[in-house]
């Protein structure tokens, strides 16, 4: 039986939550940015997108196409509101979900729809209430795996959905420019143009997958599948029952790594206080890397004694985020712990959480996680060592 997966893409959605924080700026064309002259647009409405305005473009050129556009200073935590009450709602029909960004998910409905007289009826239901219950439009592609559904998705915005199936990919989906395929971006683009692939049906129809590998590396002939509408691959949620962890969806693709590294950091301190709360320790460290194109890289370390605090923790992530990254944009990162103690070592572990981190522990901590640095291909600067609050 065929998978019935939903790609769920609130349209425009900064702009959607500064209108529900300014009702008077609905209907006009706002774009969400900083205010320096060096900013860009983190998104912006469907009113100014009508006047050739984008995502990432520089504000000064937003504004020359647009000479009404409202520039208005994002809000994230209010951002962050909405997407948490976006996604208990598509919880609220499947568990099989998988959030790819701050405003889009990944939802295996196969089951869900069963409950439904019509298959259709549960995107119609869910788009409903996400306008109602939550003042913002989605656009939902349906499809029989996840390449579809994204595919899908994009193609009626704003507040539309799509059913894309696998015998339609050549009418759908061949025509569209390569520049419309999940997966290539503004550094692949250039290569594709060169090699004369102007459309998704001619990488579809491309026979020479080692000519992609400067473009694509090991990813070639999974670009020509997906261009062909086959995608194996399944829901990817944040972490079974066996383990405790976290992790940080970006509002955009990150790919300075001092910031990933701080990143790593802040979600080291959060998971040891959600530890040291449950009194658990474990031995099994993994960390989770998402990638621009939704790919993804699990990789873990097993120790020889349980840990959970953030420093122990910080030092084992990255060291494996730092021995496995690309280099390539990050949309997600994050870090469990597994193979906790056994309830017989129980005692030992109450007095393991009793303990008070000293300045020497916190010292070596740091010295570890220099040796980590200085062990693989990056070298970390002196003010990087110093102790954070």
């Amino acid at each position: 039986m065929s998978r019935v997966y939903f790609h769920i893409d609130l349209n425009a959605f900064f702009a959607g939550c500064e209108v529900l924080l300014d009702p008077g700026l609905k209907g006009k064309p706002i774009a969400v940015s900083g205010t320096t002259r060096r900013s860009v647009l983190s998104t912006c409405s469907y009113e100014a997108r009508a006047f050739g305005v984008h995502s990432a473009m520089p504000v000064e050129e937003a504004k020359r196409l647009c000479r009404e556009l409202i520039i208005v200073e994002p809000h994230f935590h209010y951002y962050r509101e909405v997407s948490e009450e976006f996604m208990k709602i598509v919880r609220s029909y499947t568990d099989e979900v998988e959030q790819a960004s701050i405003d889009e998910c990944y939802a295996d409905m196969t089951e869900a729809i069963m409950k439904f007289e019509k298959p259709l009826d549960l995107a119609w239901t869910l788009q409903r209430r996400v306008r109602d219950e939550l003042g913002v439009t989605c656009s939902i592609g349906v499809a029989p795996n996840l390449f579809l559904a994204k595919m899908a998705s994009d193609m009626k915005k704003p507040n539309g959905i799509t059913v894309l199936r696998l015998r339609e990919v050549p009418a759908k989906l061949w025509p569209l420019p390569i520049s419309d395929m999940r997966g290539v971006g503004a550094k692949s683009l250039p290569w594709m143009e060169e090699l004369n692939i102007k459309t998704i049906g001619d990488l579809a129809n491309w026979s020479d997958a080692e000519s992609l590998r400067p473009v694509f590396g090991k990813n070639a002939e999974q670009m020509i599948r997906r261009a062909n509408g086959y995608d194996d691959r399944r829901i990817v949620k944040e972490w079974d029952s066996k383990s405790m962890g976290v992790s940080e969806t970006f509002l955009e693709d990150i790919t300075d790594y001092d910031e990933l590294r701080g990143m790593f950091r802040t979600l080291s301190r959060t998971l040891s206080a959600r530890l040291a709360k449950a009194k658990k320790a474990g031995r099994l460290v993994q960390i989770r890397i998402k990638y621009h194109d939704f790919s993804s890289a699990d990789r873990s370390v097993h120790l020889s004694s349980p840990v959970w605090k953030a420093d122990d923790l910080f030092v084992q992530a990255i060291g494996l985020f730092n021995g496995h990254w690309d280099n390539e944009p990050v949309r997600l990162i994050g870090i469990s712990v597994s193979d906790f103690e056994t309830k017989n070592s129980a005692g030992s572990q109450l007095s393991l959480f009793d303990e008070s981190v000293s300045r020497r522990e916190e010292t070596m901590a740091v010295l570890k996680e220099l040796n980590s640095l200085l062990s693989g291909t990056r070298l970390v600067r002196a003010s990087e060592v110093s102790h954070e609050d």
